[in-house]
């Protein structure tokens, strides 16, 4: 197990492909106390969130993750359509409530996880009283990589008349984390394929089309968030971020705003500090642990 998971299983995805599942938990005979349902970024995998499950273990969480579709071992990342995450997340949540039967769940999204994980709080697991709250990490709302205006003109008419055609991206692996071991890590998982370097219109269309479901606000969130920001991304949009996530209703959002962070928040040199203030969020919403 390359990411120091305690151990695999796999999900029967939406599309009948069993996909991976990537587990840490704290050792037995000890119960986690809540189990985090986490899903991995763009063009990333689940195993990308080895540093902040490990970190969650050692206070008795368990971090679920699984790759995605597209994502599960593709160089070049193409779906059916954005609808596709949120059927195998649902399907995913379901799989984590027979596994973990009872513990209360908490969604974590980082970046294009973010943005799936915003939807299924919107329109998936609205009113499930299972989750206690969600955790977004930069997430990808509005895209900071300039865009040609014919580009975007075309893209719904390229994604439907050659959906799986490459879309032109620089590499911006090294503007992720500051973090040059982490970075060494996400460079080597792009020799190995398990992380993905290209993407395909398709893909593109649909991750735009799901941002604009958001413009309008988040005025009917309901769920305790805790977003975190970072000022220096070079992928998501910050201050567009930071817009949308103040429309959230008055009291649910918890707001932390790192100026000098890359995109990667939880792979970042201030990760202790950041995983410190989720810890601290999450005990407010669980039962105190028993003297």
């Amino acid at each position: 197990m390359r990411f120091s998971e305690d151990k695999m299983a796999c999900l029967l995805c939406s599309d009948q492909v069993e996909r991976p599942i990537h587990i840490w938990q704290p050792p037995q005979p000890q119960r986690p106390r809540a189990v985090i349902l986490a899903i991995h970024g763009g063009m990333a995998h689940a195993g990308d969130y080895v540093t902040p499950a490990l970190t969650f273990r050692q206070h008795g969480f368990a971090t679920v993750s699984f790759d995605m579709v597209g994502h599960d071992g593709k160089r070049k990342v193409d779906i059916p359509s954005f609808e596709a995450f949120l059927d195998d997340e649902e399907l995913f949540l379901a799989w984590i409530k027979q596994a973990y039967p009872g513990l209360p769940i908490f969604v974590m999204g980082h970046s294009m996880g973010g943005l799936i994980a915003t939807h299924l709080g919107l329109r998936r697991f609205a009113g499930d009283p299972a989750i206690r709250g969600f955790i977004i990490s930069s997430p990808y709302y509005v895209n900071a990589i300039p865009v040609p205006k014919v580009l975007q003109m075309l893209s719904g008419w390229l994604a439907k008349r050659y959906p799986t055609m490459k879309v032109p991206l620089g590499n911006l692996t090294m503007l992720l984390t500051h973090d040059q071991t982490i970075t060494a890590r996400h460079f080597q998982d792009e020799r190995d394929g398990i992380r993905a370097s290209a993407a395909s219109v398709r893909f593109a269309h649909a991750l735009t089309s799901a941002q604009k479901e958001l413009a309008g606000g988040l005025s009917d969130w309901r769920f305790p968030l805790f977003a975190v920001v970072a000022g220096d991304d070079k992928l998501a949009n910050s201050r567009a971020t930071e817009s949308l996530l103040r429309s959230v209703p008055e009291g649910l959002l918890d707001y932390h705003y790192y100026p000098a962070n890359y995109h990667e928040n939880f792979n970042e040199v201030n990760r202790d500090v950041i995983f410190a203030a989720i810890l601290a969020w999450i005990e407010k919403l669980l039962p105190p642990v028993p003297a």
